[in-house]
């Protein structure tokens, strides 16, 4: 039987309803205004690049796969990855190298209050269930956006990031592929593993999150930002993971809930190094005229992640569900 997709989710304004209606062939594409009229952080222009990153990686049930490289649909993408390019560049501060970029992921603030911390310290198991719901639109397809990066890089960079690569795909092992451990993680959590299930639920800043990993993704002109990107996740993973490890525990959540975490723990901390002195120093010993396209992917990781965590902080400390839609309560198999 045919794998098929998620279904298509609901649309967040005129521009994602018109690339919905398209991509199921019932209408036209939205004019070039609407969309430079769309806020870029916004659901409306977040979603409607979802939509169109998606048909690259599983695609949405009853949609033609022929639409992945529909000529119309392209240019419409490319107006929309214009309009969120342009306001991350505006926003993202300027390093004046890699080292000093990567110089502030490796110092962990004594007074930490991230999501991490906030989780770990004082954390509800219903905030650990939306963050995995938020979360899951990566990490149920975790590593397949940094994927896109290997034709572009060769050497010591492609050994390095296909060596952590290797690693996040299990080693060659399905049931320790780390999407395959996430999921096993929403399981002990009581929720629903369907690829994309959490779509509609997301706030725009998740999506921003997981789009931006394919907006340097799928373009070679970004590999530079990719590698920033990825080694910012690489790097901030493992203390991070250490705390959502602990959450998981103190709150009871599952053996599977913690493993996930703890698997990160270990094997980030590994990965760290392996970016830093081969991906990085690989690329720029090869192509040292990226230096700044590499700081700009870590500076704009670090954007997106502090929007996202600004939104579920603020939710959670006002005691309100992070997510557009709370979970329904008898997804839980837990009280």
């Amino acid at each position: 039987m045919a794998h098929e997709g998620p279904r298509l989710p609901a649309a967040r304004g005129p521009v994602s309803a018109a690339v919905r209606e398209y991509l199921r062939g019932a209408g036209p594409l939205p004019p070039a205004g609407a969309v430079a009229g769309a806020p870029a952080y916004g659901d409306d222009l977040q979603l409607a690049l979802y939509l169109c990153y998606e048909l690259h990686y599983r695609g949405f049930a009853g949609v033609s796969a022929g639409l992945e490289w529909d000529p119309d649909l392209l240019r419409l993408r490319a107006a929309l990855e214009h309009r969120f390019l342009t306001a991350l560049r505006a926003d993202t501060p300027v390093h004046d190298s890699v080292e000093d970029a990567l110089a502030e992921l490796l110092v962990e603030p004594v007074d930490g209050s991230g999501v991490s911390h906030f989780l770990c310290d004082e954390g509800e198991l219903w905030q650990l269930r939306e963050y995995a719901a938020q979360r899951s639109l990566y990490h149920l397809k975790e590593a397949d956006p940094h994927a896109w990066v290997l034709p572009r890089l060769w050497g010591r960079a492609k050994a390095g990031m296909a060596a952590v690569e290797f690693d996040e795909y299990g080693g060659g092992r399905p049931d320790r592929v780390h999407a395959r451990l996430f999921a096993d993680l929403m399981t002990d959590l009581g929720l629903d593993t369907t690829y994309g299930r959490y779509l509609d639920a997301a706030c725009a800043e998740t999506l921003a999150t997981v789009n931006v990993m394919s907006l340097l993704g799928l373009h070679r002109g970004l590999r530079g930002a990719l590698v920033g990107h990825f080694a910012t996740v690489e790097i901030t993973s493992s203390p991070g993971s250490r705390r959502l490890a602990e959450a998981m525990r103190r709150t009871d959540a599952g053996p599977a809930a913690a493993h996930f975490y703890d698997e990160h723990v270990e094997a980030d901390a590994v990965h760290e190094q392996v970016v830093r002195h081969d991906v990085i120093g690989g690329l720029l010993d090869e192509e040292p005229h990226l230096a700044a396209d590499v700081a700009f992917g870590i500076g704009v990781t670090t954007l997106l992640e502090d929007r996202l965590a600004a939104r579920l902080l603020t939710s959670w400390r006002a005691g309100r569900s992070s997510l557009r839609t709370p979970l329904h309560s008898e997804m839980a198999h837990i009280s």
